[in-house]
């Protein structure tokens, strides 16, 4: 192992809001900017992590390109982004250039010993629509889960209490058998290979597994709100569920 920091980069977690306001016959617009990493990036550092964090409207201008740039992090995170914006670099979609694909370069980094988690959310998986459209792609392929092809979110506005189901795996360490209510989250399918370490309901919430030398998780809820309400970012265990995953994802120790 090096000296360096161990290091994250997360993906994703941002948005753009551009309202119209209709008062009679007269309008206006604002545009506003909103993000929801910051409850999972203080529970990563509070681990000793160290995150960057990639807003969703600059990712398709600055994520890796290269494996050089991506053997810099222990552990890429990707949640609620979809595939087309690390498909479709500006070079490509403005520019009518060749780039490198960059979900081919995420599965081969996982091969080569890197440590991958999807979050899920209304543009991660196949998402709203199914226009995270991650599913049939080079990253489906390094996730120890399988997608639809459709809209795969489940709303659970009553909410549903995450159960573990692997108790004696590295990422329940430290956790109770039950966990804060979610209120929705991407129905997967573990692969037959995987361990499903967390259950919402009848569906996978937490699946792990080895790909080549490396990691990779699959968590289906979202990382805040709305799906994890409240209750669920305060929760003592929040923290110790990130830094598990983080720590086994990467191969190292805490």
């Amino acid at each position: 192992m090096t000296s360096r920091p161990r290091r994250i980069l997360l993906a994703g977690e941002s948005w753009i809001m551009h309202t119209i306001h209709q008062k009679g016959l007269d309008s206006f617009t604002t545009t506003d900017y909103g993000t929801g990493h910051q409850w999972l990036q203080a529970a990563l550092e509070a681990g000793g992590w160290t995150v960057e964090h990639l807003p969703g409207h600059l990712a398709p201008a600055a994520f890796p390109t290269t494996m050089n740039e991506l053997a810099g992090y222990d552990v890429v995170i990707l949640s609620d982004i979809g595939a087309n914006s690390l498909l479709l670099s500006p070079d490509t979609f403005v520019r009518s250039l060749a780039a490198p694909n960059r979900l081919a370069l995420l599965r081969e980094w996982v091969a080569g010993g890197g440590g991958l988690v999807m979050v899920g959310g209304y543009l991660t998986f196949q998402g709203i629509e199914g226009k995270g459209h991650y599913a049939g792609s080079a990253v489906e392929e390094a996730l120890p889960v399988t997608m639809h092809y459709h809209d795969d979110r489940i709303e659970v506005p009553e909410g549903v209490i995450p159960e573990v189901s692997a108790a004696d795996h590295p990422l329940a360490a430290n956790l109770p058998a039950r966990w804060p209510a979610l209120l929705g989250y991407n129905r997967l399918t573990a692969r037959p290979e995987a361990a499903t370490v967390a259950v919402a309901g009848v569906d996978p919430l937490v699946v792990a597994w080895e790909y080549g030398q490396g990691r990779a998780v699959a968590f289906a809820s979202d990382c805040g709100p709305h799906w994890a309400p409240p209750a669920f970012v305060a929760w003592e265990g929040y923290a110790t569920l990130w830094q598990n995953i983080a720590t086994w994802v990467a191969g190292t120790s805490a």
